[in-house]
């Protein structure tokens, strides 16, 4: 079967080729009549423009780029889902890469973007080259980045409150009694986890002053990260009274572990998490945890970046993006054998 070209829509219309294009292209005001039988035309024809001659024709393309860490990990679905809603209605399409915490494939992919010439390219990943950014605004791709860095031209940034989150995990913690806590964290060479730990001890220093030295524990952000932790909480010989975890992931693999090894959650030890996934309301028991907004942090991303797109001179913008407890069934006083 022959492929359909835009003569052959052209010719079903009875129009010219130029107005076919025009309407496809919105590049020039065409009657409603006209643009009607044009589209019934490519209907009927089963006509597929093709989206990079529209890109070139238009002068601009209608593509996001969009980079996530690990699409295994719930909390970046639902942030998928936010952004990509957001930007059907403005009118973009996106194109999702997943970097599996690997920088080379981070550059790969970030490479890629410039070569697929896409409009703007949301960074919601942290283990990112600052020399990418650079290569991003060499090319004059709009970009918006999650704790990367500064807002600058073209450049917009989502700076998330951590800090107000874990500063109310630990009032809560304290306020029921607990003042052995311990921290399990993602790797710190990555931005989002140092500032987790940064704000953790911050509020350590300020609500327990002699709890010093910390219990902190590093490993990947993955369900298998959080396993590990709690082999080496329990391993270390004294139980702290309650943990907090840098994401859901994590604190239900430290919750598994410790059910596996006969200690229970909260009557043994309490757990916190970070992001609020779908899976931590139905976790055994439901996860207490901090949550982080997907639906908030996907509509400021998309916002932001197609304002730069819009408005290529315009300076980029710094978006806070809120924190907050949730209260659930994995936290309780510390054991009477704690005391």
């Amino acid at each position: 079967m022959s492929k359909t070209r835009i003569k052959d829509v052209a010719r079903e219309a009875g129009v010219s080729i130029a107005t076919v294009s025009h309407v496809i292209n919105n590049t020039r005001v065409v009657s409603e009549t006209t643009r009607q039988r044009v589209m019934r035309a490519i209907e009927d024809c089963n006509y597929y423009p093709n989206a990079n001659a529209r890109s070139l024709a238009s002068g601009r393309s209608t593509t996001l780029g969009l980079l996530i860490s690990d699409i295994s990990n719930p909390f970046f679905p639902d942030l998928v889902k936010s952004i990509e809603t957001v930007a059907f209605e403005k009118g973009y399409d996106v194109i999702l890469s997943n970097t599996d915490y690997d920088a080379e494939r981070t550059v790969h992919y970030v490479r890629r973007f410039i070569e697929r010439k896409v409009a703007g390219v949301a960074l919601m990943t942290s283990e990112l080259d600052m020399g990418l950014i650079e290569e991003l605004a060499r090319f004059h791709v709009p970009v918006v980045f999650l704790d990367l860095g500064s807002a600058g031209v073209c450049m917009s940034n989502l700076v998330v409150d951590y800090e107000a989150g874990i500063e109310e995990a630990i009032n809560h913690l304290v306020s029921l009694g607990h003042r052995q806590i311990a921290y399990v964290g993602g790797p710190c060479h990555l931005r989002s986890a140092a500032r987790r730990f940064g704000a953790f001890c911050d509020s350590m220093t300020r609500h327990l002053p002699d709890a010093m030295p910390l219990m902190m524990y590093e490993e990947d952000f993955r369900f298998t990260g959080g396993q590990r932790a709690a082999r080496r909480i329990l391993d270390a010989g004294k139980l702290p009274t309650a943990v907090i975890v840098a994401n859901d992931m994590m604190a239900l693999g430290v919750i598994e572990e410790f059910r596996e090894r006969g200690v229970h959650v909260p009557a043994d030890i309490s757990v916190v998490g970070f992001d609020d996934i779908t899976f931590a309301a139905l976790s055994s028991p439901p996860l207490t945890t901090i949550c982080l907004p997907r639906r908030e942090l996907g509509r400021e991303a998309v916002e932001a970046l197609l304002a730069t797109i819009e408005h290529p001179d315009w300076q980029g913008v710094e978006v806070k993006i809120s924190t907050h407890l949730v209260l659930r069934d994995s936290t309780g006083p510390p054991a009477s054998h704690h005391s």
